[in-house]
């Protein structure tokens, strides 16, 4: 009896050793080569391989040939996904992916060759029905654009022909007919808006060159409108355009006597676009000097000198404008505190600009001499 057990142990223990190769053969292996679409490997890619039976998933990481391998994936249907990168996976940023690939207790190959797949996308192989049709709607609808674009350019490039040829109206004719054709550029309602407002400066009609500068109001504040609907990637090109919108809008209405609606608007466009604050604060520096606001003028002028104290019409202009405010006293004029040393700081800046005979002529109508050193001492004017 004993004998007879012995030997049926040792028979279970024979089976037993024969459980394992058994079970080795429940699993597959897979492995693959990445190129990019210039034929380069893939390094560092991830590969993604997601059981559809059991939601199990299986990351893979490619070497520095493209490649990846692994060992015990279960026979099934995998949806895999290439990712250049662990960030990109993150992100859930694909380079593609093959659906229902099935995985068998063999060795699987299933390589991923970008180039050829992006031919293979071009000529619509392997896609569904349903695959092809988007691609050929998207085909249509990229095609289309490339037509509304050089429509569009076509039109650009005519009205600026003719505004450079002082025929404002054929330009602004040419800009309605873009936006007959696509009114959802902001370019199309700027250029407008800057052609409404030139030509406003040729109208004889008072009632004719407000309809046109109010027309280029409302032309600057659509582009504006699709600008910030639209939005650049590059941030600092974004704000840089907007306070482009927003300058001549504020002209706009400034040319029409709009002068706390033109403050306001350059406010804004110094405020988009903090690097031309200088250029828009001295814009509303020129127009309250035109609209005889001097002492808001003068502190305009002393923004842009803030933002950029090279800018040497500013002095000028600030000058300009204190001399205005000057007193006569007895048969002597003046000048406010601080007057002479604007048009000397301009005239260091500037000793032959086109200013320079003007300052020269300011300063010496308030008895201050020419100064080749500001901030140096002051030598008393000659009684």
């Amino acid at each position: 009896m004993k004998k007879h057990f012995a030997i049926f142990l040792f028979a279970l223990l024979a089976l037993g050793l024969c459980v394992p190769p058994l079970f080795a053969q429940a699993s597959g292996t897979v492995k693959g080569v990445c190129k990019d679409t210039t034929g380069l490997p893939i390094v560092d890619g991830i590969v993604v391989w997601a059981n559809l039976d059991n939601g199990q998933k299986y990351t893979l990481k490619t070497n520095k040939k493209g490649e990846y391998f692994s060992l015990g994936l279960s026979p099934g249907s995998y949806n895999v996904t290439l990712y250049k990168t662990a960030d990109d996976q993150k992100a859930n940023k694909e380079m593609f992916h093959y659906n229902k690939f099935q995985v068998s207790l063999d060795e699987n190959t299933l390589d991923f060759d970008m180039k050829k797949e992006q031919e293979n996308q071009a000529k619509g192989v392997g896609l569904s029905a349903e695959q092809l049709k988007a691609q050929q709607e998207q085909q249509a609808k990229q095609e289309k654009e490339r037509s509304t674009v050089k429509g569009l350019n076509d039109k650009l490039n005519a009205a600026k022909a003719a505004a450079d040829a002082g025929d404002f109206d054929t330009a602004i004719a040419d800009m309605n007919d873009a936006n007959q054709m696509d009114p959802t550029r902001d370019l199309i309602w700027f250029k407008l808006g800057d052609y409404n407002r030139l030509s406003a400066a040729k109208q004889t009609d008072p009632a004719e060159k407000q309809k046109r500068l109010d027309s280029a109001v409302e032309d600057y504040q659509k582009a504006l409108q699709l600008k910030q609907a639209t939005p650049d990637k590059d941030a600092d090109k974004q704000a840089q355009t907007l306070a482009a919108y927003y300058n001549n809008l504020a002209e706009a209405y400034a040319k029409g006597n709009k002068i706390d609606d033109a403050v306001k608007t350059y406010a804004t466009a110094a405020q988009t676009y903090p690097a031309g604050a200088s250029q828009y604060y001295f814009n509303t520096g020129a127009v309250l000097t035109n609209a005889g606001k001097v002492d808001d003028a003068i502190a305009a002028f002393d923004k842009v000198i803030a933002a950029d104290p090279n800018k040497a019409e500013a002095y000028y202009w600030k000058g300009v404008n204190l001399i205005g405010k000057a007193t006569l006293q007895g048969d002597k004029m003046v000048a406010p505190p601080g007057t002479a040393e604007a048009f000397q700081k301009y005239l260091e800046l500037q000793p032959t600009g086109t200013y320079a005979d003007p300052a020269k002529q300011m300063l010496a109508s308030i008895g201050a001499s020419v100064e080749t050193g500001f901030g140096s001492k002051k030598k008393p004017a000659k009684k």
